[in-house]
């Protein structure tokens, strides 16, 4: 599937991040669980949902030949990252989260948000990206930025879980502000991130 396709998939039927307890390995066609892991596709930007046996079998360096790259499932939180006021303001993002990864395809970091109508692309300003310092495996780990509400968090997160998150702001976006479920939804998400987190 696509990335952008990615979002509805994962909040479809209340599950993350499957479709339902008939899912399928999309390489070897075994039954797989809601809770799974993705193969990235650098040629085509899809997503794969793969069984654990698949998983294991592209998990070291290499392994996919230039053409599947596995999402790591590892997040961690970044409690010494210094992006204050002037550094997002640098960034042109017009809203208080976004998140980061580094295209092979683009050749460059891209910045994007979640809106409405989808992961909406920004575009980022590399010089003021290179001065955080972040290193990010590429393709498939993000950094993920959360300021709403007066937070101030930064997270390296797999892609998916981006898309994820853009999957619930397209879904329960009302209104204007986005309406008191939708920030129930992403009070949650953010929790969730926070109990798995390692520090980093």
């Amino acid at each position: 599937m696509k990335l952008a396709d990615l979002a509805q998939r994962r909040t479809s039927q209340g599950q993350s991040p499957g479709r339902g307890p008939d899912e399928q390995c999309e390489l070897c066609a075994e039954p797989i669980q809601p809770e799974h892991r993705h193969l990235l596709d650098l040629e085509s930007r899809r997503l794969l949902c793969v069984c654990r046996a698949c998983s294991i079998l592209f998990d070291r360096s290499g392994a996919g030949g230039g053409h599947y790259r596995l999402v790591p499932d590892g997040v961690r939180r970044l409690e010494r990252l210094e992006l204050d006021d002037v550094t997002w303001l640098s960034f042109g993002i017009p809203v208080d989260m976004a998140f980061f990864f580094h295209s092979t395809a683009a050749g460059r970091v891209v910045a994007f948000y979640p809106s409405p109508l989808g992961a909406t692309e920004s575009q980022l300003d590399l010089d003021a990206w290179s001065e955080l310092g972040v290193e990010l495996e590429p393709d498939v780990e993000a950094l993920l930025v959360n300021r709403t509400r007066g937070r101030r968090e930064h997270w390296l997160v797999p892609v998916d879980r981006c898309y994820e998150l853009v999957g619930l702001v397209r879904t329960h976006w009302q209104g204007f502000g986005g309406g008191d479920e939708l920030w129930e939804e992403l009070d949650e998400f953010f929790e969730k991130l926070r109990k798995e987190a390692k520090w980093a």
